[in-house]
């Protein structure tokens, strides 16, 4: 039986990782008018199941979304616990990854890349939604996340500005 081709067809989403989400927001505001922004924590008891480079770990991030045009940009300060956005700071601020939403199915996605030898560098679930970054830095130049979205976000922590 002929394995099924994988195909991303849309990039859905580009993030940014930064020191300080207040600041970045507020930069991206005054220079372009990007915003409003939805601000969320990613923490237990809502943030489950998570794991970095194959184990388990507790870390938590602040998420900030906006939409430029049909593109979501996501900024993420992380918070306690050790995780991939902490490791990507202690070199420098900047993109970190692009996420693809659009997925027919994430686990056959998630195996056909397995298969190639590429594994998963953190994962997790919020909210009944499921990411995984994907450890394609070397093969592609930068990671990409999957993401399940199994339901609609909550209510943000809070708007900006």
């Amino acid at each position: 039986m002929q394995q099924r081709k994988f195909t991303l067809k849309e990039i859905n989403q580009i993030c940014v990782v930064v020191e300080d989400l207040k600041r970045s927001m507020e930069n991206y505001w005054k220079l372009f008018r990007v915003g409003p922004w939805n601000v969320y924590t990613f923490a237990q008891p809502e943030l489950t199941d998570t794991t970095v480079r194959g184990k388990p770990e507790i870390f938590s991030m602040k998420v900030a979304l906006t939409n430029i045009g049909p593109l979501m940009f996501e900024l993420i300060q992380p918070l306690e616990g050790e995780s991939i956005y902490k490791e990507f700071l202690r070199k420098k601020e900047g993109l970190h990854h692009i996420a693809f939403f659009k997925v027919e199915d994430v686990e056959e996605a998630i195996e056909h890349l397995k298969k190639q030898g590429i594994s998963i560098l953190q994962s997790g679930r919020w909210h009944g939604s499921y990411f995984a970054y994907m450890d394609t830095e070397k093969t592609l130049g930068m990671i990409i996340e999957l993401i399940k979205r199994t339901k609609e976000r909550p209510p943000p922590d809070e708007i900006y500005p």
